[in-house]
């Protein structure tokens, strides 16, 4: 076995165009599918079938408590079985654990385990796993972490039974536990070095560690014994690293895999080979974060005229056309497009208006603009120019300060920079409103308040009713936008090509990856 993890991230090739570069950030940045909770094929016709899929991303690790999402996903999510599970419009539905209940006041949580599931030891996965491998999770730093914040204990009153305490109300949980969060791992094991490397399983494939080299090629074969088997129509998957787009394309034409995405540029030719292409509009966005709105570094972004100029300073549409190739989507907006909090009247908040926000600046104290420096990032670097003309062109000078990539999360969470680009994954709603908007949010660096803004995100996390609450995450958005707290220019879309026989099922309402987005073209499937 040769499995060596790396913590570098893939970096574009030097004389990738802005749209080849916008592939691989999208595909980086977010796991860009949905998923399916039930069969993606119940017949036999890919009993014997092998999905070869490619993407971008490394997986860190495999300690539970280490899992990042991205496309590393399909890799951890096909190991670790969890708790929910999502279907192809990113609602819930039962995985280990069979049934779940709050009590009346929101603060504690039943799950109700499946019996009879195993790991790939043989060991039961039971509420004692469950609760071991949260404790884990909720303890020990890592992406999921912030996840349980809200998290007070952890019980396992018997062995089909979980019980979690919440500080306060925390609607985004049910959610969280259908992702890393709600992953189930070995307690015997999950704390081990060996772990990170060859993990004891709960999910429906097990690391075939003879033919599996980290960073290059994941080889996955399925359990029999697991108690969701009829889900995952592939016998065998083989998950190959590639960040080249290029060689993404050229490895579906030379048979090495079935399915990949691909940049929009080889569409043609890729649909000429045999391959079936599917569309998804929006699995990234390019924000421009005006984190400093109290003015405390950079005085001119106190003034929302400022931050309203700001968003009026970019044609969209045009970016999106030319720079993408129409592969993406203006907005002015944050949300997934096609999530609850996504309103399609906001995006006509900030037309296009140079010497409108000219006019803004003006009649803020700044006629003559003012300059700002911004934290030059391994994924912003091929869409710097883009913002540096649009700003430029009403005023703002921007200069770009090189950042090395394994420094990217730590500069942009320093407060340093008053303002910065970022090219993130689309994320459910409570997850985009928590980075985005809460006082301790990854994104709020300067952890900005606002007394409306407060009661309506304690207002989400009550909420238990998906309907109810989609309400509460619009006039979240709603907020965001009037306010200016940030200004989003566009939306990255994906092209999936997947062989004859096979099915992409996703169409970007959900936003984790899991093989079972594939299903077995011409076999029954379901949505429930």
């Amino acid at each position: 076995m040769r499995i060596r993890f790396s913590h570098s991230r893939p970096r574009p090739r030097p004389h990738s165009q802005a749209l080849t570069a916008a592939v691989a950030i999208a595909l980086l940045a977010t796991a860009t599918a949905a998923c399916d909770s039930t069969p993606a094929a119940t017949s036999n016709s890919g009993a014997d079938q092998t999905l070869a899929l490619s993407i971008l991303g490394t997986p860190n690790s495999f300690d539970p408590a280490q899992l990042i999402e991205g496309q590393q996903t399909y890799v951890w999510d096909s190991i670790f079985d969890t708790l929910l599970l999502q279907d192809n419009k990113g609602e819930l539905h039962p995985g280990a654990a069979q049934s779940w209940s709050y009590s009346k006041d929101g603060r504690t949580l039943t799950l109700k385990i499946r019996q009879g599931m195993k790991f790939s030891s043989g060991d039961p996965v039971d509420a004692n796993a469950v609760k071991a491998t949260l404790d884990r999770i909720h303890s020990t730093p890592g992406q999921s972490q912030l996840s349980l914040a809200a998290v007070s204990s952890v019980e396992a009153p018997d062995a089909s039974t979980v019980v979690i305490r919440l500080k306060q109300p925390d609607a985004s949980l049910l959610l969280s536990l259908s992702t890393a969060p709600g992953v189930i791992g070995d307690p015997k094991t999950m704390a081990n070095k060996s772990t990170a490397l060859n993990p004891v399983g709960s999910g429906p494939y097990t690391l075939d560690t003879k033919s599996t080299v980290n960073g290059s090629v994941y080889v996955l074969n399925r359990r029999n014994d697991y108690w969701n088997k009829k889900a995952y129509p592939f016998k065998t998957v083989k998950i190959r690293v590639i960040t080249d787009p290029t060689a993404s394309a050229n490895a579906l034409k030379a048979g090495q895999t079935n399915s990949g995405t691909i940049d929009p540029s080889q569409v043609s030719a890729i649909k000429a080979a045999g391959f079936r292409i599917t569309h998804v509009e929006a699995t990234a966005g390019a924000y421009l974060v005006l984190g400093d709105r109290t003015g405390s570094k950079l005085k001119p972004l106190g003034d929302l005229r400022v931050r309203k100029a700001i968003n009026m300073a970019f044609d969209r549409q045009k970016i999106v056309q030319q720079i993408l190739q129409g592969s993406g989507k203006a907005t002015d907006q944050l949300f997934n497009p096609k999530g609850g909090a996504y309103d399609a009247a906001l995006d006509k908040m900030y037309p296009f208006d140079v010497a409108g926000a000219k006019k803004l600046l003006a009649e803020a104290g700044y006629p003559k603009g003012f300059s700002v420096t911004m934290p030059s990032l391994v994924f912003t670097k091929s869409f710097e120019p883009i913002f540096t003309q649009a700003l430029g062109d009403i005023g703002i000078k921007v200069t770009w300060e090189p950042v090395p990539a394994q420094q990217s999360t730590t500069a942009v969470s320093s407060g340093k920079y008053p303002m910065y680009l970022i090219v993130d994954g689309l994320s459910s709603d409570p997850g985009m409103t928590r980075s985005f908007y809460s006082p301790t949010g990854f994104r709020n660096v300067f952890h900005s308040t606002d007394p409306k803004l407060t009661k309506l995100l304690g207002q989400a996390a009550q909420e238990l009713d998906p309907a109810k609450s989609a309400g509460i995450y619009r006039e979240i958005n709603e907020f965001g936008v009037e306010n200016a707290w940030l200004t989003p220019v566009f939306y990255i879309g994906t092209d999936w090509a997947t062989k004859k026989g096979i099915t992409y099922l996703g169409d970007g309402s959900a936003t984790m990856a899991t093989i079972r987005q594939f299903g077995v073209a011409g076999s029954a499937q379901s949505g429930g």
